[in-house]
């Protein structure tokens, strides 16, 4: 099996196809991660998010990679568990604890069925804001996709909080939806990311509707701002290790 294809195959059989946003909706509510999106959660990131799976695949061989025997590794609003899953599968053989956090009940008890399928006995779930998470003896720190949808006044305290629970050598990857100051580059990226959703099957009504409900939910910011917020965390070893349109995960090495 590719690896990109790993987690995948853990996670596809237990969602459907998203039709959430096909029907025209008279009132678009605030996007939830509720039992109707984790039931459609893997085929509506993989069809909306450009690199999803290579982003997870290379999640799982950076961890391998940096992870420290006796440390945890946290995913931190790990939503169906596919980042932990792809640790995991890298890891399963080193003394060390994964603990995955995520807000959403619906999430975690789909994220419960992909952990028994692999029979893993060192992976602790957790309901709550990753906010309220204190990170400790961590050596790999993950948050694909999740500040974003942290409040901007809280979020300078979560990475400071990361980075004070890393041990030297730790890492942290972040993956973000980002915008851009430039307004041509803003506007060129978000075309082509609606056509890259269209292109997946999605339709204009779908994309015009879930970008309704993402409004006020899900509030990027500029790489600038990233990187700031890392410098002022004590992070001085970080980059981009990829990006897609207005899509990119940085690597940050404590």
């Amino acid at each position: 099996m590719l690896l990109a294809q790993t987690c995948e195959a853990l996670l596809i059989p237990l969602a459907m196809r998203d039709n959430i946003y096909s029907d025209t909706l008279t009132n678009v509510a605030d996007f939830r991660f509720d039992d109707a999106v984790a039931a459609v959660f893997p085929d509506m990131i993989q069809r909306s998010v450009p690199g999803y799976s290579n982003i997870i695949a290379m999640t799982g061989l950076v961890a391998e990679r940096h992870a420290q025997d006796n440390t945890r590794c946290y995913d931190l609003g790990c939503s169906l568990g596919a980042s932990t899953l792809a640790m995991a599968a890298r890891l399963q053989q080193r003394p060390l604890q994964f603990v995955a956090v995520d807000n959403s009940p619906a999430m975690l008890s789909r994220c419960q069925q992909a952990i028994e399928k692999i029979g893993a006995h060192n992976i602790q779930l957790l309901c709550d804001d990753l906010q309220n998470i204190t990170v400790e003896n961590a050596s790999v720190v993950v948050m694909n996709f999740t500040l974003q949808f942290v409040p901007l006044a809280q979020r300078d305290a979560v990475i400071r909080n990361i980075y004070q629970g890393l041990q030297p050598g730790g890492v942290l990857i972040l993956s973000e939806k980002i915008c851009f100051d430039n307004p041509v580059m803003q506007s060129t990226t978000t075309d082509l990311h609606h056509a890259f959703k269209m292109a997946n099957g999605y339709s204009e009504l779908e994309v015009s509707q879930k970008r309704a409900a993402l409004d006020n939910v899900l509030i990027p910011e500029t790489l600038a701002t990233h990187e700031l917020r890392l410098r002022q965390s004590g992070f001085e070893n970080f980059g981009v290790w990829f990006q897609c349109f207005n899509f990119i995960s940085l690597l940050a090495i404590k």
